[in-house]
């Protein structure tokens, strides 16, 4: 019982703080705030000035992304340019392995859930969409679509960070 009272809890506190869902409509530029970047296990959002590269990704609805493997170096400030190739609603969300399998799993039993965070971007069919993370921790990190059964079809990838 507790477990699925942390669970609702969860959902809750995420959905709460947002602004958005998977919905139809289209999602507003974010400007950066510093105040507001909060450190992850992960990186931390990035200040657009100071992105050094562009990695560009595509989405497409055999539920794959293009490429599906990215090597950062630690302290690289990376803007992400992503392109949905599909029909679908596609979205590119960063975080652990555990992190974005809890996520899914909300995302399954909720699925109007409305959340919009620094690390992901939701994109409408034929569209592209960006965000700038600072990836200032090493190790293998990760990235998928959470949209209803696109995870579990395995639309997801990793994040090397050195």
């Amino acid at each position: 019982m507790h477990a699925l009272t942390a669970a609702f809890a969860g959902a809750l506190l995420v959905s709460a703080g947002a602004s958005h869902a998977h919905g139809d409509e289209k999602h507003p530029a974010r400007t950066f705030d510093p105040a507001r970047a909060e450190q992850q296990p992960f990186g931390i959002a990035g200040d657009p000035r100071k992105a050094t590269r562009t990695l560009k990704v595509a989405m497409s609805d055999a539920m794959h992304f293009l490429p599906s493997v990215l090597k950062v170096r630690k302290g690289e400030t990376v803007r992400f340019i992503v392109r949905n190739e599909g029909r679908l609603l596609h979205e590119l969300v960063l975080g652990t392995e555990d992190e974005l399998r809890k996520h899914a799993d909300l995302m399954r039993k909720f699925p109007d859930m409305e959340h919009d965070e620094p690390h992901m971007v939701h994109v409408q069919p034929g569209e592209a969409g960006d965000l700038v993370w600072t990836f200032n921790r090493a190790g293998e990190f990760h990235f998928a679509c959470l949209v209803g059964g696109h995870y579990e079809a395995g639309m997801k990838g990793r994040i090397i960070v050195e």
